[in-house]
């Protein structure tokens, strides 16, 4: 299952976040250490900040940080939250397949299956599991921050 862009660009907010959660960060910096456009990553974090997931602080001082501790954050949740429904194939559309063999094609099963093992694993892992090497991060991260200024 490929991931869209912008689940990709919550779990790369949600891990610059979890990497040096003693300070805020902002769009701009965050846009500049992936590579990414603040257009989009403005979209990214809005959304992650009505799931809760950041808080975000404006004005002097303000940006960024995560909205809970990384280990209440589950992958499988966020993963959910941002590609909303999944459908792998026609037959999974809420609107009527036309899929001629649909009534009879046992894929449909298969795939559930699939995305249920997928989502499975996810559900596994917090942003803390995944951030345990907070240092390397936070090292790879302080470096391509002092790339970009």
């Amino acid at each position: 299952m490929k991931l869209t862009a912008f689940t990709d660009y919550s779990l790369r907010v949600l891990i610059y976040l979890a990497a040096q959660p003693e300070r805020r960060a902002t769009i701009a910096e965050i846009s500049a250490v992936f590579d990414l456009k603040a257009n989009h990553l403005t979209k990214v974090v809005h959304h992650l900040g009505k799931c809760g997931w950041v808080t975000t602080v404006r004005g002097k001082g303000g940006g960024l940080t995560l909205g809970m501790p990384a280990q209440a954050i589950n992958i499988g949740r966020v993963v959910r939250d941002t590609e909303g429904a999944v459908t792998p194939a026609e037959c999974f559309a809420t609107d009527e397949s036309h899929c001629i063999i649909d009534r009879n094609c046992r894929l449909k099963g298969v795939l559930a299956e699939a995305v249920a093992a997928f989502y499975g694993v996810l559900d596994r892992y917090t942003l803390a599991d995944i951030t345990r090497n907070q240092a390397a991060l936070a090292q790879v991260i302080q470096f391509h921050r002092a790339a970009n200024e």
